[in-house]
């Protein structure tokens, strides 16, 4: 799942670039050190040119066994995830296997005919929420992947939203397609593509998709809490019912993917390279949609985009999982990068934002 998009609350702080240079310096760590007093716990990274500004953690990998998080500690990432699926599609594009506007029936069947893979991969799609068909009929002491999925979307069948193209609606709906289109296409798993095509080539040796058995066996797994009746922090998969990450738990494309700050400062580096796609496949990921009536959706291929900042083109996501926030943000223009990993759904995730953008102005 995915935070609302940053664009307007992003923009709101530049009003503030101007303050004195020396208060500047200090924006980030006194609202690193309010956000840990407040209960905060995560990671925050700043990078410029691939070079670590500020790495910080606070709070617990385990609230239960009062763990100290470690800026080394692994978080699900939730919609942080889907620009690793986009990677996926442009890789296969680029290796001649599918097409941006290929009709999404050339490799999935669903009953929503006249769907291009590029509307799935721009939230253009018009499909109605797969989650919700889920919650309402599957038998949450099972754990569903994308078969089962794409049986209760054909069995039954909620009518689209609008027309494809029409207008941007963020789905998840569309990303399970890809992860499904992806494997049609290449004739591989998409856990064991991730890993062969992005993972391991880019050295992201803590990064992975991993299922509940997996994650347990990881030693600094940051494990997501939310807050019971009383107030006290608890792992959110103790609430199988409400946590959809149990019993949607094999579902590919989405979400799923868990990474720590390190690893994602090298995928972010290495989108500056030719190493997975060409800088001609990667802009289009960066371009804006042009909507049925000509207007501009600004999502791309699984980023946000902004198009104008005072550090020019920004491209970013968010996720929210039960238990987790994070984000990415990247000033591509300047090769300045903001990571923000948190496991108790901490409100202060955009305050920790804005200072970080302050930050780097005087950075």
């Amino acid at each position: 799942m995915k935070i609302a998009k940053l664009s307007t609350a992003l923009l709101l702080i530049f009003s503030f670039l101007f303050t004195p240079a020396i208060a500047q310096e200090k924006i980030l760590r006194e609202a690193f050190d309010r956000a840990a007093a407040d209960g905060f716990s995560g990671v925050v990274l700043v990078a410029e040119d691939g070079k670590v500004l500020f790495e910080r953690a606070t709070g617990y990998r385990s609230f239960e066994d009062q763990i100290a998080l470690q800026t080394s500690d692994i978080f699900e990432l939730a919609s942080v995830s889907k620009q690793f699926t986009a990677m996926l599609v442009m890789m296969a594009k680029e290796k001649g296997l599918l097409n941006f506007d290929d009709p999404v029936e050339k490799f999935v069947k669903i009953p929503y005919p006249e769907i291009t893979i590029r509307q799935l991969l721009t939230h253009t799609s018009g499909l109605p929420d797969y989650q919700a068909i889920m919650d309402a009929h599957w038998d949450k002491s099972k754990v569903a992947g994308n078969p089962d999925i794409l049986d209760y979307l054909r069995k039954y069948a909620p009518p689209r939203l609008f027309p494809p193209g029409e207008k941007y609606q963020y789905s998840n709906t569309g990303y399970v397609l890809l992860g499904s289109i992806v494997e049609r296409a290449t004739g591989k798993d998409f856990v064991v593509l991730s890993r062969e095509w992005i993972f391991k080539p880019l050295g992201m040796e803590n990064t992975d998709i991993r299922s509940l058995e997996e994650k347990a066996a990881v030693p600094n797994f940051a494990a997501g809490h939310i807050q019971d009746e009383n107030g006290k922090y608890v792992n959110a998969n103790k609430f199988r019912s409400s946590d959809y990450t149990v019993w949607l738990g094999n579902r590919k494309g989405p979400g799923r993917v868990s990474s720590n700050a390190s690893d994602l400062l090298k995928w972010d580096q290495a989108l500056y390279t030719d190493k997975l796609v060409s800088q001609e496949t990667l802009e289009e990921a960066f371009t804006p949609f042009r909507l049925n009536d000509g207007t501009r959706s600004y999502y791309g291929f699984g980023w946000d985009l902004e198009p104008k900042s005072p550090f020019g083109r920004m491209v970013s996501h968010t996720g929210d999982n039960p238990g987790y926030r994070t984000i990415i943000v990247r000033y591509i223009e300047e090769n300045k990068t903001i990571i923000i990993l948190n496991n108790d759904a901490h409100k202060d995730m955009i305050k920790l934002v804005e200072a970080a953008n302050l930050s780097l102005y005087k950075w």
